[in-house]
């Protein structure tokens, strides 16, 4: 005797009518095994679920959607403004697989000027602002904030050295004999005049770098007149470089103060959208995004999806520039404004620069999909020779690349990066540190046990029906046969049976381009120099050297960094900095009386007793 099928479609949603009334809210569909298919918001709750209720003209995506959903799930809001905010943040948590999605969701870089120092410091700041200072960005990448830092360091010499670098300094550093620095840290300048330069920085990343120049030339021209030569060649050098940062910054918006400027582009049930930022009348950058969307999706609903989800951790700019309208757009105005706290305008220029900003992104949004298309059809065709190559069942949707790294059996790591038809998705890649117990340091077999044990363990714990998209298709193993015969007995082991292992282990004189390939129970395998699956696994593997020997590397520095302060119960990073940069170095710290202790910023009498027990009641 069977169980009788859990009852899906209209039927399944009318039944929840009788519970609903006309409050604003955040919907859930969800099939038969409790899975979110659709996270949706409506003004009116019982309105929007009787159109799902009753067979009518419903697209092919959302019909699909009906006859699979077995369950729904309701969540009532105050208003709709509140009900779409949790809508896009229900959306990120629970990637269903009918809405539109937002995959890349990172944070963006900002420019720092430090504020608890007498000689601020500018520095590239990543995540929440908790530390004291002023903030300029976003940026779209670290490589557009690491170019204004170094034009800002050519222009107004600010130190980009660490408070505790900074106090421990005798003599200047490498910055200053290339003019980068102003060598605070020795007393080669005064703070009046390091607190100049910074203004004229908050100015200049401010917007009002005209003013700043014609006030810089006017400066010259006096100090010329003055026969002070030296000084107006140090003044000619500061509006040199800016007029270098403003060349590498592009387009340089009039009309456009502080604003985003957001274009999208879609074909054949693909779409590129690209973000430009920009910020004190200058171009920061500019960043492109694939949403994950179904064939039949509308302009306006990626549009109104990206958006919500885009803003959802990030604060909006007073200013925000479509390509295209937007599904609900005074909803979603409000609900930029709701979190800005100022009022945010949303607009599809029609002419004018701002037209010409859209038009642009437009152009590099367009440019961009292409580009991906060929990529990815290039990668469609590689997996599909993979599969052909080693007799898989079919091309591999997820591959994970395995490797470990260590010196001599210490600070031993093991990482595995991912790759599929859209490339690397370094979002999946995943490090282990190795915690080596029972195993001479060193022996990389264990190291690979480990690395699977664990892996494959979690993997089993989370999803034992195996229906996740994290369970990979094939194992790639930097190794030859002995590695494969190991990660074929913990995977037989943990009853993992039926994946695809295959080693990669360089051939006659370790030469590339003459690797051989293992598996359990087949010849070893070799290819043609010149086969084009040889050169995707060799991408593969020089791209799990690349990450495991940088973990590696990170693990390694952080080792070294480490002092007995670390041991020291309460006292954190912070702490730690205040703790450095006052005394210089950890022997100074232990070597302290509690007078000395307490005098440090942030350490209390009972935090500076601590520390003091800790270096002298050891005995």
């Amino acid at each position: 005797m069977t169980d009788d099928p859990t009852p899906t479609g209209h039927e399944v949603i009318q039944a929840y009518l009788r519970q609903l009334d006309s409050s604003p809210g955040v919907y859930r569909m969800l099939d038969a095994e409790a899975r979110v298919l659709y996270v949706g918001k409506a003004r009116n709750l019982r309105a929007r679920v009787s159109n799902y209720a009753r067979p009518g003209d419903h697209s092919p995506r959302i019909a699909r959607m009906i006859s699979e959903t077995a369950s729904m799930m309701f969540l009532t809001t105050r208003t709709e403004t509140e009900a779409l905010l949790l809508e896009q943040n229900l959306i990120k948590q629970l990637k269903p697989r009918y809405n539109v999605l937002l995959r890349d969701d990172k944070s963006f870089p900002n420019i720092l000027l430090t504020g608890n120092h007498p000689f601020p410091m500018v520095k590239k700041h990543r995540g929440a602002r908790k530390e004291k200072g002023d903030y300029f960005g976003p940026f779209a990448n670290a490589g557009a904030v690491n170019r204004t830092i170094s034009q800002l360091q050519k222009a107004f010499k600010l130190r980009t050295c660490t408070d505790a670098v900074f106090a421990s300094r005798t003599r200047p550093c490498l910055l200053y004999q290339i003019k980068r620095c102003s060598a605070p840290c020795v007393g080669y300048i005064s703070e009046e005049d390091y607190a100049a330069s910074v203004a004229d920085a908050k100015r200049f990343l401010t917007g009002k770098s005209t003013e700043l120049q014609e006030g810089l030339a006017r400066q010259m021209q006096a100090a010329s007149d003055a026969m002070e030569y030296e000084r107006a060649a140090a003044l000619r050098d500061r509006i040199r470089a800016l007029t270098a940062v403003q060349t590498t910054q592009g387009i340089n918006p009039r009309t456009v103060a502080e604003g985003d400027v957001i274009a999208l582009h879609m074909e054949h049930g693909q779409a590129c959208v690209q973000v430009f930022f920009i910020r004190a009348h200058q171009n920061w950058g500019n960043h492109d995004y694939y949403p994950r969307l179904a064939p039949d999706a509308e302009a306006g609903e990626v549009m109104q999806a990206f958006v919500g989800q885009f803003y959802d951790q990030r604060e909006p700019p007073p200013v925000v520039l479509l390509s295209c309208g937007l599904d609900d757009p005074d909803l979603m105005a409000e609900a930029l404004t709701q979190k800005r706290g100022h009022r945010v305008m949303i607009t599809v220029p029609q002419r004018g620069e701002k037209a010409e900003l859209v038009e642009g992104a437009l152009r590099n949004a367009r440019e961009s999909l292409a580009r991906r298309m060929s990529e990815s059809a290039t990668q469609a065709r590689l997996l599909d020779g993979l599969a052909e190559t080693f007799d898989l069942d079919g091309p591999p949707q997820r591959i994970e690349v395995y490797d470990n790294s260590h010196i001599m059996g210490t600070d031993a790591v093991g990482a595995f990066i991912v790759a599929g038809p859209d490339g690397f998705e370094k979002s999946q890649y995943r490090k282990f540190n190795i915690r080596g117990e029972g195993f001479t340091p060193g022996d990389d077999f264990a190291m690979m046990e480990e690395v699977m044990t664990r892996r494959f363990t979690r993997l089993l714990k989370d999803d034992p029906g195996r229906q996740s998209p994290q369970w990979p298709d094939l194992l790639l193993i930097d190794g030859g046969a002995g590695q494969i015969a190991a990660v074929d007995r913990i995977l037989a082991d943990l009853g993992v049976e039926d994946l695809p292992v295959i080693g990669v282990a360089k051939g006659i004189d370790r030469d590339q381009g003459k690797e051989e390939f293992h598996r359990v129970g087949k010849p070893v395998k070799a290819l043609a120099h010149n086969d084009p699956v040889l050169y995707f696994i060799q991408r593969l593997r020089d791209e799990v050297h690349r990450f495991a020997i940088g973990t590696h590397r990170a693990r390694r520095a952080k080792a070294v960094g480490a002092t007995p302060l670390d041991e020291i119960a309460g006292v954190g990073p912070t702490r730690k900095r205040a703790l450095l940069a006052h005394f210089g170095s950890a022997k100074a710290v232990s070597r302290a009386n509690l007078a000395d202790l307490r005098a440090v910023a942030g350490i209390s009498e009972g935090m500076a007793e601590t520390i003091y027990a800790f270096f002298h009641d050891k005995g």
